[in-house]
């Protein structure tokens, strides 16, 4: 995502009146779940996740009438135990309402404790055997879907669930790691149209639940994390920008294969949408010619209701709807959200602290498709704003993989984003283009669909480089700071040797750097040569045999290290 001011087969496909009556009271005893402003946005404790596996969510919700805050909502969760003897599983939810609970197909007694619904499981529970949990609930999200006006004053509904908000509005299990498949069933007014997570199944149908309104039915075969499980509901003007990836979109449900790229948006928006979305398909067309195929069953940009500049959600990204009002040029969001498609949907970071695998890779891949689209300059002024932006930052102290953070909105923030960028802009530097993106696409490959940490991405790309980067990794994501760098040069008559030492001025606490690295040496004729060297110390001397006395001497010329 980028940050608001960063420069930067359910049982109710047959209609849910088949499932639903929300007469008061009919599914009995209300058992309130209280808002718990310690759970959302702040790291899980240690063994909250990891007992169950939800491996799919069949969610239906009846929106209110304009005006109204109070949705209906019922959750069929298919998910599977990962270990014996598991007697119950934990939901998270708060501040809704359960009206009753089934574990396949048996009203069981929930209870309600610190932000989670505990729902017990039969005795014979076990990995090899699927449970279906359903909940029904409703009430006034307190966060998460956002039932508001928009900026032009009409009501909308918009799910805003980064990082750990999908639990307001759906029971889940609110982590990165447990990945799903979904069909999100939305009641809305006849008026609005509804987008979501893959594929819409069949024209929108008359509502039973919701008097006047619409039912839309949207799924996704392709697992996603709970952040990215979304939906949007408001009078907008559906446009498509273009086809792309075509053959390079397996989960592609159109005849020919390729990927249809629309926008959402206000109507007083539409006129000035071309300024951001203009090369939305060419996007998707390099990043699958240079990482892999597209992942999703289409790509929806939609202007809503977000907290943040952009947000990623699985093919279907929402955006500031100030920012797209105000007729500014949001393509370097556009480019950053889309390669998340790739890196932070696709491929998921296993926990928070590894969030720079999500965002490090969408900065440096959008700036990447500027290098190809725009030409090197333009790539470069990207990548020197945001060195900038992260010297400039208050976190240059603490490391980029940052475990000691709880507050996950602390999280976005220029170690994750710009320095996360550089990163891979530094490994791409070592490691040459060939290795580098041979390795980038064997870990797409590998972890697409699932999960991954940095070191099963380093593991990737020793194995692509043939070389050993623990210091690389360790260096630059579990340590703090960056190198500032100083140059001293003289000339050594009698060996006919230029002596350039580097010193790393750095604070203190912060490590000396290792640092392979060019160094260019211009002569008084205007001759420029080029070595290698390897920094490892606070001071490191090299020696020079040159045929005659330097002009000047130049660290890093090709910009590769991110330095002071």
């Amino acid at each position: 995502m980028r940050k608001l001011n960063q420069h930067r087969s359910s049982r109710l496909a047959m209609g849910w009146a088949l499932a639903v009556c929300w007469a008061p009271g009919v599914f009995g005893q209300v058992v309130p779940t209280e808002p718990d402003p310690i759970v959302a946005g702040r790291a899980a404790p240690p063994g909250t996740y990891g007992d169950v596996d939800v491996l799919h969510y069949d969610v239906a919700i009846v929106l209110p009438p304009p005006g109204g805050t109070a949705i209906e909502g019922r959750a069929i969760l298919t998910l599977r135990p990962l270990r014996r003897g598991l007697r119950r599983v934990a939901l998270d939810l708060t501040g809704l309402a359960v009206m009753e609970a089934t574990v396949d197909g048996q009203v069981t007694e929930a209870t309600v404790d610190d932000g989670r619904v505990w729902v017990p499981l039969p005795i014979q529970a076990a990995p090899d055997r699927k449970v279906e949990v359903v909940l029904r609930y409703r009430g006034t999200p307190d966060d998460g879907l956002i039932l508001r006006n928009n900026i032009h004053g009409r009501p909308a509904a918009f799910v805003d669930n980064w990082p750990n908000r999908t639990r307001f509005w759906l029971p889940s299990v609110d982590h990165p790691s447990d990945k799903a498949t979904a069909t999100l069933t939305v009641h809305a007014p006849a008026e609005w149209k509804v987008v979501s997570n893959g594929t819409l199944e069949g024209e929108p149908t008359p509502s039973q639940a919701l008097p006047g309104g619409r039912v839309w039915r949207w799924a996704t075969e392709v697992a996603v994390s709970p952040y990215n499980l979304v939906f949007g509901a408001a009078d907008m003007v559906v446009q498509t920008v273009g086809l792309a990836a075509c053959g390079l979109a397996p989960a592609s449900p159109r005849p020919d294969g390729c990927v249809e790229v629309t926008t959402w948006l206000f109507e007083e928006d539409v006129g000035q949408a071309d300024l951001s979305f203009r090369r939305a398909d060419d996007m998707v067309d390099f990043y699958a010619r240079l990482v892999g195929p597209f992942p999703f069953e289409k790509l929806a940009h939609v202007q809503s209701a977000t907290r943040f500049g952009g947000m990623e959600n699985a093919s279907a990204i929402f955006y500031s709807e100030e920012g797209l009002a105000s007729g500014r040029d949001m393509e370097g969001t556009v480019a950053h959200e889309t390669a998340h498609q790739w890196f932070g949907d696709h491929v998921t970071e296993a926990d928070w602290p590894e969030l720079w695998l999500s965002e490090g890779f969408a900065t440096y891949f959008g700036h990447l498709y500027f290098e190809s689209a725009d030409g090197e300059e333009a790539f470069r002024r990207r990548m020197e704003d945001s060195r900038r932006d992260y010297l400039a930052s208050e976190v240059t102290g603490r490391p980029v993989i940052d475990r000691g953070e709880q507050d996950l909105f602390a999280l976005l923030n220029p170690n994750n984003y710009p320095k996360g960028g550089w990163v891979l802009h530094m490994l791409r530097g070592i490691l040459g283009d060939e290795a580098f993106f041979r390795g980038i696409r064997e870990y797409y490959a590998g972890f697409g669909g699932s999960v991954a940490t940095s070191a099963d991405f380093r593991d990737v790309m020793e194995d692509a480089s043939g070389m050993e980067l623990d210091w690389f990794f360790r260096q630059w994501l579990e340590e703090p700071g960056y190198p500032v760098l100083g140059l001293e040069h003289r000339w050594d008559e009698e060996a006919g040797e230029a002596v350039v030492t580097v010193v790393q001025g750095q604070d203190p606490d912060w490590p000396a750097f290792r640092l392979p690295m060019e160094i260019e040496v211009v002569l008084d004729d205007g001759t420029r040569e080029r070595r290698r060297i390897e920094v490892r110390r606070r001071r490191d001397t090299f020696r020079f045999r040159l045929a005659a006395p330097p002009a000047a001497v130049r660290l890093d010329p090709g910009g590769w290290v991110l330095k002071g």
